[in-house]
């Protein structure tokens, strides 16, 4: 069954139908009538919750330091000298 969306003042096509009958009316002017329950309408609304997560990557860096030697050998000269004494005695003084 549909009804009018507007409210002012129209009736549904079954509150017209019970007035034609013999001994239905709506009620006498400025009486308040029992409220109708119209079907419950549902309305779906969508929220979006934004959320900061803070994320910790922990880098570590190892450095490696390679102290290099390079060898290079230079030859160094040199030289000794050694004196040697020789005595030659013929004889002594005594035997003079």
């Amino acid at each position: 069954m549909l009804f009018d969306k507007n409210c002012c003042g129209n009736f549904s096509r079954q509150n017209i139908d019970m007035v034609n009958q013999p001994g239905m009316s709506i009620g006498m002017p400025g009486q308040v009538c029992s409220p109708i329950i119209e079907p419950t309408m549902t309305q779906c609304i969508e929220r979006d919750f934004c959320y900061e997560v803070p994320h910790i990557c922990p880098k570590h860096t190892h450095i490696i330091n390679r102290h290099i030697f390079r060898h290079t050998y230079t030859p160094q000269y040199s030289t000794s000298e050694e004196n040697q004494v020789i005595n030659v005695n013929d004889g002594n003084c005594c035997q003079f």
